[in-house]
C-alpha cells in the first residue's frame, strides 16, 4: 500500500489530488499582482470549485487572501464551523428567514432589494448586526439592483435601521475573459455611476472576477474575488497568452487498474458493444466511472500509464471504464486522467475540450465520492481524510442543524 493511501485510509483505487503547494503560489501571485491596498477575496463556493473549501479557505488566507466568497449560507455556515474566522461574503441570494444566523456567524449577506430587507429585519433582534453587500445588475442579467432609485432605497433602509450594516457593494463582468473590452467598460461605467449616487461609500467596492483581476487595473477598486485563477486554470482560452505570470493548476485525478485481460481480434469492450479490438489486445479496467463524474462522453479520451497515453476504449460504466494498454501491466499501475505522469500531461482544458465545455465544469463535475488528498511537498497531508469526510457531510449536516 502507498503512502497516500496509509496516511488518507480510504478505501478505493481512484482518488484527486489537489496541490496545496500550487494553490498557495498562484494567491500569492495574483496578492503580489495588484495593488498592496486591494483585498483579495477567495472564492471558495460549490466546495471549493470541488477542491475542497476547508483546506482551500486556510490555504488560500495563508497566502494573503483578506477573506472569503461563497455561493450560498450553507457554503459559509460549514466554514465557519470548521474554524475559518476570516470574513465571508455569500454572493448569492439567502431567504430572509435564515439571516438571523448569518448575524450569529458574522456571515455578510448580499441584498439586492428593499422587500428582502423588511422581511429579514423580522427575523433580527435589537442588538443583532447584520452586515449587508448591496448587488447591482450592470448587465450580467442575473441578480443585482438596475435602477439608481433601487440603490438609494436600500442605502437609506439600511442607515435607517441599526440591525443592518452596509458594509460592501458589487458588480459581476459578464465578458471580463473576453479581449474586447466594449461591454465590459460600459459595465465599469454604469457601476461607477451607481457608486457616485450611494452618499457613503461602504468599506469594500469590488468588481473583479479572476479575469479583470489578471487583465485589468480600472476595476479593482479596493478588492477583487478570485476565484477560477486560483486554482491554477485560465478563465479563458483567448486569455491564456494575456496571462501576467503562469497558473499552476492545482487538480489532478488518478486511478490504478484493477484488472488486465488480453483479448482477441473482433471482442467487444463494454455497454452496447461499441468497441471492437482490431487485433490482440491488452485492455485494462480502472474503477472510475459517470457516478464519479468521468462522463460517458469521455470515451475515447486519452489517460496516462507509465508516461504513456493511452485511450478509454467502448462506453464509460457508472463505476468502471476501460483502457487499450500498450501490454500485460500489472494490477495496481498507477493511472492519471488529469494531471502530469513523466513527460505527458493531461490538463482540465484537455478534458473541457473533449466536453465541449469551460474548464470550470471539469473539477466541479468530480463527485464526492472521489476522495480529495491534500497534498504538500509531494507528501499527503494529515488532515486529508478529515476534510474528506468534513466536505462530504457538511452540507447535509448543516441542513440537519437548520431543521432543528
Amino acid at each position: 500500500m502507498n503512502r497516500v493511501e496509509t496516511q488518507t485510509q480510504f478505501f478505493r483505487d481512484t482518488w484527486a489530488e489537489i496541490n496545496l503547494d500550487h494553490l498557495y503560489e498562484n494567491v500569492k501571485n495574483i496578492r503580489d499582482h495588484i495593488p498592496g491596498d486591494v483585498k483579495v477575496f477567495a472564492v471558495v463556493k460549490a466546495n471549493a470549485y470541488g477542491h475542497g473549501d476547508v483546506q482551500t479557505a486556510f490555504t488560500a488566507l495563508s497566502a494573503g487572501a483578506h477573506g472569503l466568497a461563497v455561493a450560498f449560507l450553507d457554503e459559509a455556515i460549514s466554514l465557519r464551523r470548521a474554524g475559518v474566522t476570516a470574513p465571508i461574503l455569500v454572493l448569492g441570494a439567502t431567504r430572509p428567514k435564515d439571516v438571523k444566523i448569518a448575524a450569529d456567524l458574522d456571515i455578510s449577506l448580499t441584498t439586492f432589494h428593499q422587500e428582502w430587507l423588511v422581511e429579514a429585519e423580522n427575523q433580527l433582534s435589537e442588538g443583532d448586526r447584520l452586515n449587508l453587500h448591496i448587488k447591482c445588475d450592470t448587465g450580467m442579467g442575473r441578480i443585482g439592483v438596475r435602477s439608481t432609485e433601487e440603490l438609494m432605497a436600500i442605502e437609506q433602509y439600511v442607515q435607517a435601521h441599526s440591525q443592518f450594516k452596509l458594509e460592501g457593494i458589487f458588480t459581476h463582468f459578464a465578458t471580463a475573459d473576453e479581449l474586447n473590452d466594449d461591454y465590459l467598460d460600459r459595465q465599469l461605467a454604469r457601476f461607477e455611476y451607481m457608486l457616485n449616487q450611494l452618499e457613503s461609500l461602504p468599506a469594500y467596492i469590488h468588481s473583479s472576477n479572476s479575469a479583470a483581476t489578471l487583465r485589468k487595473t480600472n476595476t479593482l477598486f479596493n478588492a477583487v474575488r478570485v476565484g477560477i485563477a486560483m486554482y491554477g486554470l485560465t478563465p479563458s482560452q483567448e486569455m491564456k497568452p494575456e496571462l501576467p505570470f503562469p497558473l499552476k493548476e492545482v487538480f489532478s485525478l488518478h486511478s490504478r487498474l484493477i484488472h488486465t485481460k488480453e483479448l482477441s481480434a473482433g471482442e467487444k469492450v463494454s455497454y452496447g458493444a461499441t468497441y471492437e479490438t482490431g487485433e490482440a489486445e491488452w485492455i485494462g479496467t480502472i474503477p472510475i466511472g459517470y457516478a464519479d463524474g468521468w462522463l460517458r462522453k469521455l470515451q475515447g479520451q486519452d489517460v496516462i500509464v507509465n508516461g504513456e497515453r493511452v485511450p478509454i476504449v467502448g462506453r464509460v460504466c457508472m463505476d468502471q471504464c476501460m483502457i487499450r494498454l500498450p501490454g500485460f501491466l500489472d494490477m495496481g499501475t498507477r493511472v492519471t486522467l488529469i494531471g502530469h505522469h513523466g513527460e505527458e500531461a493531461i490538463t482540465m482544458d484537455e478534458i473541457a475540450d473533449k466536453l465541449d465545455t469551460i474548464n470550470y465544469e471539469i473539477p466541479c463535475m468530480i463527485t464526492t465520492r472521489v476522495p480529495r488528498i491534500y497534498m504538500r511537498n509531494g507528501e499527503p497531508t494529515e488532515v486529508s481524510n478529515k476534510l474528506l469526510a468534513t466536505g462530504i457531510h457538511s452540507q447535509q449536516e448543516n441542513n440537519r442543524q437548520l431543521d432543528e
